[in-house]
């Protein structure tokens, strides 16, 4: 469990940028959140005016794991109001040469742009600015700046200071030393293609869940999570119809919801202990994921909560999320990763898809013992006990608990 110091400098960032899916759609603003162990406060954004256009989603993605909680005698109570949000909001837009080459060392990264039949007279006319999770490099030609790559969002953060380039024949080398040089980096930035392929070092194995209100959300963002990782997709609603020999609304008709819940709870039971897999959960108010006593297996994988909103702007869509997040009774408070979707189309599928593991990449590089943890609860019997796990032969039904 790492320190609080270690956690309270994490920076995380806001940030616009193309989906690289076939598409070609741009999403909205994303935001994230890395939280720490102190009292509750809500904290100061300070936030660039928008435009939006409601025809499209807007997310706004929310990491939300407490690094230690208080023990409590039941595992179906969750402790909300001990949590503290760091944030970092800069708004940005992302743009790039795809002509480039690149190459990932142990502590660097390398960068290579061709200059081609480029006019210009020295390196004095060119320019390249790196600072934190940016890039920029432009040259100087014919009396006018032409940029030939800009980013301002890395695959993950370097340190500016120690940037080094250089001409080499008709190629510009850029250096950049990384913050973490045991991340891996698949790319020079971050894409849908670059959080797949780097997502696989991070996870370690770890199943995804995806919960939220809509079934069809849920199912359809996890299918194209699953292909993007190379992970199984499954499915509690056809899993259950499979098993039941009936559709779902029939079967509640004929049974009741709590039932379908606890159905469901099983099914989430035995799908626990599975590895590499994005599971997509039933919507509304029928699923297990609704109701907080049924939380104790979806611990054992990274939980999203896909949340729509009717929020025109990304600050109510955050002061809608810091409301819940303070009342404490919505189950779907549990889940790690917070995406906030505004309308739906099933265009933006990747979309929402990219915003979700972009979110839990930053939530596990805050601690990369987390998927080491889950582990550790799968193993030990998934009890309830998340994220304070106690030592084996703890009883989540007795009356006090174990000393840790």
């Amino acid at each position: 469990m790492p320190k609080l110091s270690s956690i309270s400098s994490i920076w995380l960032s806001k940030y616009r940028y193309k989906d690289m899916a076939a598409t070609g759609a741009v999403p909205r603003v994303i935001t994230l959140f890395a939280l720490s162990q102190k009292p509750m406060k809500i904290p100061q954004f300070s936030i660039q005016t928008l435009s939006l256009s409601t025809s499209k989603p807007i997310f706004t993605s929310l990491t939300n794991f407490s690094l230690s909680c208080p023990r409590f005698k039941s595992y179906n109570v969750s402790p909300f109001s001990t949590y503290y949000r760091l944030s970092c909001n800069s708004i940005s837009a992302f743009t790039t040469n795809s002509n480039y080459e690149f190459f990932d060392g142990s502590s660097e990264v390398e960068l290579s742009l061709p200059l081609g039949s480029q006019d210009f007279q020295s390196s004095r006319d060119i320019f390249v600015d790196a600072d934190g999770t940016s890039l920029i490099v432009r040259i100087q030609r014919s009396g006018s700046l032409a940029t030939l790559i800009e980013t301002n969002h890395l695959f993950e953060k370097v340190k500016p200071a120690e940037t080094i380039w250089f001409i080499d024949d008709d190629q510009l080398v850029i250096n950049l030393k990384k913050q973490d040089p045991d991340l891996k980096w698949p790319d020079i930035v971050e894409s849908w293609e670059s959080l797949t392929a780097g997502a696989m070092q991070l996870l370690k194995g770890t199943s995804i869940y995806i919960v939220g209100s809509s079934t069809e959300i849920n199912q359809k963002v996890a299918r194209e999570l699953a292909v993007g990782l190379g992970y199984t997709p499954l499915d509690t609603q056809e899993l259950l119809e499979t098993f039941l020999k009936q559709k779902i609304d029939s079967w509640v008709l004929a049974v009741g919801s709590d039932c379908l819940a606890e159905a469901e709870g099983a099914i989430l039971e035995s799908l626990s202990s599975h590895v590499r897999a994005v599971v997509s959960t039933l919507g509304g108010k029928h699923g297990a994921a609704k109701k907080a006593d049924k939380w104790r297996h979806l611990y054992a994988g990274f939980t999203v909560l896909l949340s729509q909103t009717e929020a025109v702007d990304e600050d109510l869509a955050k002061e809608e999320t810091r409301r819940y997040i303070q009342d404490g009774s919505l189950a779907y408070m549990n889940a790690d990763v917070i995406v906030k979707v505004q309308g739906w189309d099933a265009e933006y599928v990747k979309s929402v898809a990219q915003a979700s593991l972009s979110a839990l990449k930053q939530l596990i590089l805050s601690d990369k013992k987390l998927p080491g943890k889950k582990s550790l609860y799968i193993r030990l019997g998934c009890r309830g006990d998340w994220p304070n796990i106690k030592p084996p032969g703890w009883d989540p039904s007795a009356q006090g608990d174990a000393t840790s």
